[in-house]
């Protein structure tokens, strides 16, 4: 597990956007194209709607200028743009060069491909940019899974959807927010999960489930080891939204009880790179959607799996708007 040097250049998060489709999809609205009820999907899954539409590209602008825009942040001072997406609008070139260019920025953009792990991937290369020199950063997580779902297939069609959540990390002169992480992948896990090029999204739904919970348990277990914490010093857990029952499973084998977890996929659905932003800056905007909130000093959870099979955790100490180097 690897350890945070102590020399390491620190970095904060100064400023978040999401963005959400206008375009609104009911339980009830599925069930009139498919065997389902709205009833047989809350109980399974937590969800109640979903956000459907809009270009990776276009969701990744939005959420990217608010951020900027709270950070007080100007284009031409990112030094680096990390979009985690798994829907890019085309195969070449990378949807981040798309979004550097719409949002003005003059610096290098890159994708990362971890999945539903892919923000909690980019926050950590997002530190790690920081601590070899980078000021500014800007992660955004940004999936339309919409694109690659079989809307006559129910075991998938009612989980995705489409979002997007941005993030601004600066340097700073004080303490990292970022106090242990931990990122991991079983590549023999991959026929689980799956969309080939051009294809739709293919899905072990049971084998996930049982996969899922062990190996974000796993994941966020290290990373809280590195971090020198326990679940009872975590005030905040913020899980991958996939699946109600996949997150109350894990967060009752890690001792974390719902109550101090932030939700939003009953009004979101899976978004993937997006999910876990979404929840984490609702909770910092006070909980609209998910009833928590973020307070100054609290240690939060971050914990995501994804296909692959990915898994990425973090501990940070949330600062809102932290010290600046």
């Amino acid at each position: 597990m690897p350890i945070i040097p102590q020399h390491a250049i620190g970095g904060v998060i100064t400023g978040w956007g999401t963005a959400l489709p206008s375009k609104i999809v009911t339980n009830e609205d599925l069930s009139k194209t498919m065997d389902t009820t709205d009833e047989w999907i809350r109980e399974r899954t937590g969800i109640h709607r979903r956000h459907i539409g809009g270009s990776t590209a276009d969701l990744s602008v939005e959420s990217g200028r608010i951020a900027m825009e709270m950070a007080g942040v100007l284009p031409d001072q990112i030094d680096a743009l990390v979009l985690s997406t798994t829907t890019p609008d085309r195969q070449v070139p990378a949807t981040s060069a798309t979004v550097q260019n719409l949002l003005g920025l003059k610096c290098g953009a890159f994708d990362i491909n971890a999945a539903c792990s892919g923000f909690v991937y980019g926050l950590v290369v997002a530190h790690g940019l920081i601590a070899m020199g980078s000021k500014k950063v800007l992660l955004i997580g940004t999936d339309t899974l919409s694109r690659i779902t079989d809307w006559t297939d129910r075991n998938t069609a009612i989980l995705f959807a489409d979002g997007s959540g941005a993030a601004v990390i600066e340097a700073t002169h004080g303490p990292s927010e970022l106090l242990g992480w931990d990122l991991d992948a079983d590549g023999s896990a991959e026929d689980l999960l799956y969309a080939e090029i051009g294809g739709n999204i293919h899905m072990d739904g049971k084998e996930v489930f049982r996969r899922a919970v062990r190996i974000m348990v796993d994941s966020a277990q290290k990373s809280m080891q590195v971090a020198g914490v326990t679940a009872d010093d975590i005030a905040l857990i913020v899980p991958h939204q996939a699946n109600t029952r996949i997150i109350s499973a894990a967060c009752d084998r890690l001792g974390i009880p719902m109550e101090r977890t932030s939700t939003v996929l009953h009004e979101t659905g899976n978004t993937s790179s997006a999910s876990i932003p979404l929840a984490l800056f609702d909770a910092a905007n006070g909980g609209p959607m998910s009833g928590r909130t973020l307070r100054e000093g609290d240690l939060v959870l971050v914990v995501g799996f994804g296909a692959g099979m990915t898994a990425a955790s973090a501990v940070i100490r949330w600062n809102g708007k932290g010290l600046r180097a």
